[in-house]
């Protein structure tokens, strides 16, 4: 292979060129995916989100069971203790030991008043979770739903699409490390500041490609001469001419369907 030094002003051309097309068709290739792995990762992370928060409800009933049942065995020690401390009243021996177990009594049935109390705001507790939960795993079976119909159309997508791809990005280094690197650069600086990704385009009609700006006729000359890489005073891009470009076309075409 001849040195980047000795290569000619119309081998970059081509060169330049040819890289265009390959990376204008990885361009084709992700714009068929679209916005679909971006959609796909969203709804991953809403789903994952959704599921986390009934593991937290899910562990919040738990909990409350535990205090339920904290209430419910508070409630029998209570009652244990009344049924224990009304023997004992019959066998006072004056009214002071009386009062004092009556007062043991009524201190007793505070605590299973206020125990039934809060078992009753808990069960409330956990009919109103089972509500949020049912709903929220409504949404998760909606979103999941969803999901797997919107992987399946990017599994499709990439099935038909990702070996190409693959092999066209190794296509575009291929070619990048045959270009002088001051040229690579300057094409991918051109390329990252255009919307369409065209960095090298033909002459057509008088104009560079995708512009209506006319270029002067001198201007298309020296372009077709091939003797010096020319851009276009208006967008920056790098110019070739239009026999040169349906050339490479042709060439990258045929390289596209062996893919």
């Amino acid at each position: 292979m001849a040195k980047k030094s000795d290569v000619t002003v119309e081998e970059k051309l081509r060169a330049l060129y040819d890289l265009q097309l390959i990376d204008s068709r990885v361009d084709e290739i992700r714009n068929v995916r679209g916005e679909l792995p971006l959609e796909v990762e969203d709804l991953e992370d809403e789903v994952a989100g959704l599921n986390t928060r009934l593991e937290k409800m899910n562990a919040d009933l738990e909990v409350i069971d535990q205090d339920i049942n904290a209430k419910k065995n508070l409630i029998e020690d209570a009652k244990a203790l009344i049924k224990k401390y009304t023997e004992q009243q019959k066998n006072v021996r004056n009214n002071r030991e009386f009062n004092a177990l009556s007062k043991e009594v009524e201190f007793q049935e505070l605590e299973i008043e206020l125990a039934e109390k809060q078992i009753k705001e808990y069960r409330a507790q956990i009919e109103q979770k089972k509500e949020v939960i049912e709903q929220t795993q409504e949404r998760v079976n909606e979103r999941q739903k969803h999901l797997d119909h919107k992987k399946s159309e990017l599994d499709e997508i990439l099935a038909e699409t990702e070996k190409e791809e693959q092999a066209l990005i190794k296509k575009s280094q291929e070619f990048q490390e045959q270009i002088e690197e001051r040229l690579v650069n300057a094409y991918r600086r051109i390329r990252g500041s255009v919307k369409n990704g065209l960095a090298v385009v033909p002459v057509e009609r008088g104009a560079s490609g995708g512009s209506f700006f006319t270029i002067p006729p001198q201007v298309i000359m020296e372009i077709a001469g091939r003797r010096k890489i020319i851009t276009d005073e208006h967008s920056g891009r790098i110019l070739v001419d239009e026999e040169l470009a349906q050339e490479e076309r042709q060439k990258m075409n045929e390289l596209f369907q062996s893919f």
